[in-house]
C-alpha cells in the first residue's frame, strides 16, 4: 500500500506531529511518503494507491481535491480542532485506529461530494452570520479550550453579533432576501464543533442553504438547540433549498466561515467539484 501522507503541522493548534503519524502507518505496513499541505496540488509520486490527510476540516477539502485529480480514494486522520467531517462520517477520531484504517488495502470507500466556493473547495459547510462570528470569537481559545472553544464563541456571538442583509440565488432563482441571523451553504452540513444544518443528502448532486431569518435574540435559543441536534432544517421557519449552484450577496468585507477557516468570499458563488471523492471509511456491514 503505497500513501501519500497530506499534513497539516498548524491543525488543531500545533498538534500533528507527522514523525508519529508516518511511524503508525508505516507499522501497519503502508509504504509512506510524506507530501505538505501547501505542495499537494503539484505532481504527486507515481504508483500511489491512497492520499491519507493528517488534518483539520479545511485541509480535507485540500485534500480532497487533489484526491478527486488523482483519482485516488481518500484516507482521514481527523487531528484538528473540531474535526466534523469525521463526526459526519463516523470515522475514528483516535489516532493509532485511525491510522489502521487508512492503511487498510481492503476498507471500504464511500462517495462523498465536495464544495467549491471560487477555487476553494470545502467538505462540509460554508456559513456566514453567527457561525462566522463564533469562530474569530472561539480562535483565541482553541488551543486552550479544543471544541470546546466554538461553543464560548457561539454563546458570545448569539448575545453580540448584529443580523445581517442578504440575498440567495439558488440556480439563478432568488429563494431569499432580507435580515438573517446566519446563511450555511452546506455538503456535510456540519460545523462548529458539533453542529449540523440536517436534511442533507449524500451523493443528489446539490448543494443544500439554509438560512435563519432575523428575529429575537431568544429564538437563537431554539435555532442553537436544533443545530446541535442536527435538526435545522426541520424547523418550518428556516427556509432549506437545494441546488447545484448557490449564490449568497452579503454586505461588502463579511466573512465567511468555510470549514472552520474564516474567508472574504466575493463573489459567494457555491458549486460543486465535478466527481467528488471516494473516501475511506469503518467496514458499514
Amino acid at each position: 500500500m503505497r500513501i501519500a501522507l497530506v499534513a497539516n503541522q498548524l491543525s488543531g493548534s500545533g498538534r500533528t506531529d507527522t514523525a508519529v503519524v508516518r511511524r503508525h502507518l508505516e507499522d501497519y505496513g503502508a509504504d509512506v511518503t510524506v507530501v505538505p499541505l501547501d505542495e499537494v496540488d503539484g505532481p504527486l509520486p507515481a504508483g500511489l494507491d491512497r492520499i491519507v490527510v493528517a488534518g483539520g476540516d479545511g485541509s480535507i477539502g485540500v485534500a480532497a481535491r487533489a484526491a478527486n485529480r488523482a483519482g485516488l480514494p481518500l484516507a482521514v486522520l481527523p487531528t484538528g480542532t473540531a474535526n466534523d467531517f469525521a463526526t459526519a462520517l463516523g470515522l475514528p477520531r483516535e489516532l493509532a485506529t485511525a491510522c489502521l484504517l487508512a492503511a487498510d488495502k481492503d476498507a471500504e470507500v464511500e462517495h462523498r461530494e465536495v464544495g467549491l466556493v471560487g477555487d476553494l473547495p470545502f467538505v462540509n459547510a460554508a456559513a456566514a452570520g453567527l457561525s462566522a462570528v463564533a469562530n474569530r470569537l472561539a480562535t483565541p481559545h482553541k488551543a486552550r479550550l479544543g471544541a470546546l472553544a466554538y461553543a464560548v464563541g457561539a454563546v458570545r456571538a448569539g448575545v453580540t453579533a448584529p443580523h445581517l442583509r442578504c440575498r440567495v440565488r439558488r440556480d439563478g432563482e432568488t429563494v431569499f432576501t432580507g435580515d438573517a441571523w446566519q446563511v450555511v451553504v452546506a455538503v456535510t452540513g456540519a460545523f462548529g464543533g458539533g453542529s449540523n444544518i440536517g436534511g442533507t443528502r449524500r451523493d443528489d448532486h446539490r448543494l443544500d442553504v439554509a438560512v435563519v431569518p432575523a428575529g429575537s435574540r431568544l429564538k437563537l435559543v431554539r435555532i442553537g438547540y436544533h443545530m446541535r441536534r442536527g435538526m435545522l432544517t426541520h424547523l418550518d421557519d428556516v427556509p432549506h433549498h437545494r441546488g447545484a449552484e448557490i449564490e449568497v450577496e452579503l454586505p461588502a468585507r463579511r466573512e465567511f466561515n468555510v470549514d472552520g477557516e474564516l474567508r472574504h468570499l466575493d463573489p459567494a458563488r457555491f458549486t460543486l467539484l465535478d466527481g467528488g471523492v471516494d473516501v475511506v471509511v469503518p467496514s458499514r456491514r
